[in-house]
């Protein structure tokens, strides 16, 4: 505090800023490694109680909650760390009331979470754009060869697919005359279930031909080959089904573990903006009260 000439007192402002970047900087440092470091532990845990075997190794709910558990005590122990030590590395703040102090201590933990949160955000966004550019090399391979193997297919109709389905089309023979071998016909009837489940139904002309290359090879009249191609197809449609409904619930269980996980992210990321900024005022108080030598 200062009087001027005219009686009115005006406040001494330090010229220094009360943000102490440098403590900041090396507690969000500190506290982006070690949260590294248990990640990297806790993961070698998490391998060693999961097991190939049935009967072996901790249940899915037990890993579950293990992993939550340790989710957040990773962010509670080093931000708890990094506040810590930013509390302790800042400068000494001399003529400041104690509240005023409190409250910059409190400040700068917060401060070492959100510039550690970005450290790790941003290794993170590293990891990430490493595997997206893994990933679409992988794709562009896979077009690659699936091109490789329709061109393939084409040009030779003996490797099968829809090329070999149009050109069993041509050589199919009429009723009465010489059927083709029991493995030809498995095959060509093959490609037509193939075709027929991709159009989602089997036409009259598919049907009538499997039919009577059915009554050929199994000694079955052409009403009950025909009679058996749709309970086939039927039962076909029917794993279909089931299929896309075992894939739906695997979609909706991926979704719930997908909410859940960002929710305990959230505590997480909140448990370690809390514990970064008590544990600064901890680490500054002690500070404080160490006597000068």
């Amino acid at each position: 505090m200062a009087e001027t000439v005219s009686g009115i007192v005006e406040r001494m402002e330090s010229p220094r800023s009360a943000v102490s970047w440098a403590a900041i900087l090396a507690g969000a440092a500190s506290a982006a490694v070690l949260s590294l470091i248990l990640i990297v532990v806790g993961t070698g845990i998490g391998l060693a109680f999961v097991s190939p075997w049935q009967n072996s190794g901790a249940s899915v709910k037990t890993i579950g909650l293990l992993a939550i558990a340790w989710s957040i005590a990773v962010p509670l122990f080093s931000y708890a760390v990094g506040g810590y030590l930013a509390g302790r590395l800042r400068t000494q703040w001399v003529g400041v009331h104690s509240d005023e102090v409190f409250f910059r201590d409190t400040a700068h933990g917060l401060l070492v979470w959100a510039v550690g949160t970005l450290f790790s955000a941003c290794l993170l966004g590293t990891v990430l754009s490493w595997a997206v550019q893994g990933t679409a090399q992988a794709g562009a391979n896979a077009a690659t060869a699936a091109t490789r193997a329709v061109t393939s297919s084409v040009e030779n109709p003996e490797n099968g697919g829809w090329n070999a389905y149009f050109t069993d089309m041509l050589f199919r023979a009429p009723q009465q005359q010489t059927q083709p071998s029991d493995t030809t016909a498995k095959a060509e009837i093959g490609r037509i279930a193939a075709r027929s489940l991709a159009a989602g139904q089997l036409s009259d002309d598919d049907k009538a031909y499997a039919a009577q290359l059915i009554a050929h090879q199994t000694g079955l009249n052409p009403s009950d080959a025909a009679k058996r191609i749709d309970d086939v197809v039927a039962m076909a449609k029917q794993a279909a089904a089931q299929t896309a409904e075992k894939a739906k619930a695997a979609a909706e269980v991926a979704r719930k573990a997908g909410i859940n996980a960002a929710l305990w992210a959230f505590v997480a990321l909140l448990i370690g903006g809390l514990s970064a900024s008590y544990m600064a005022t901890v680490g500054g108080r002690l500070r404080d009260d160490l006597p000068a030598v």
